[in-house]
């Protein structure tokens, strides 16, 4: 099994009023949000992003960490299960020139919509078929993607990272620590139907016999 580590050390925290959001939020706007469409990109704040939009810096200073963590070369092969509209994939692309990256997202728009150098290498598919080979790519990330299932399904979803990753995978998961995190956490959710705490997931790892490194979103 792999281990916990932070590999998004570097990417951009910004604040949040969890609390603000939580009474914000009602089952009708996570209805919205679940079915990944323009809503949940590109509409209305209360129903995911308010603007998906390509900022360096977010992915930039993470992709460095990425490359050091698995050794990452132009020979090297990634891919990004929930890879959105391919912002991950653009910038590490540009940062290591050569490498192969390809990623899937069950969302037909973020397909449509992928930023146009990753367009000829996204797809739609879902994560718990993944349209690959075993041992198809070298690295397999997954941030924030895989809770988005059901436990079942999650299993699942964890089973074919570690089905078509060669060397190595990463997924950040949603999760809590203690009652406070898990209070913030239930009141931040838009989109999870799969949280736990950090000890209810490893021990969920090693029973689906997923094998690649994790980490926790907790706002």
């Amino acid at each position: 099994m792999g281990r916990e580590i932070d590999l998004l050390v570097n990417y951009p925290r910004t604040k949040r009023n969890v609390d603000e959001r939580g009474q914000e939020k009602t089952e009708e706007d996570r209805a919205v949000a679940r079915r990944f469409g323009k809503e949940f990109f590109d509409g209305e704040r209360r129903h995911g992003y308010g603007g998906f939009n390509y900022m360096p810096r977010f992915w930039q200073p993470v992709i460095p960490t990425f490359q050091s963590h698995w050794g990452l070369t132009e020979k090297s092969s990634v891919l990004d299960v929930g890879c959105a509209k391919g912002f991950m994939m653009h910038d590490m692309a540009e940062l290591i020139p050569g490498i192969t990256v390809k990623g899937v997202d069950v969302s037909a728009y973020a397909i449509e919509n992928a930023i146009e150098d990753m367009r000829p290498h996204v797809q739609v598919a879902d994560a718990r078929e993944l349209p690959f080979e075993d041992n198809s790519f070298d690295v397999v990330i997954s941030i924030n993607t895989v809770h988005n299932l059901d436990r079942d399904d999650c299993a699942t979803a964890l089973r074919e990272i570690s089905r078509v990753a060669r060397k190595g995978a990463y997924i950040t998961v949603d999760a809590y620590r203690d009652d406070n995190e898990k209070d913030r956490m239930f009141k931040w959710n838009l989109t999870a139907k799969t949280i736990m705490s950090v000890d209810e997931w490893v021990t969920f790892f090693e029973e689906v016999g997923y094998d690649g490194d994790y980490y926790w979103f907790i706002p």
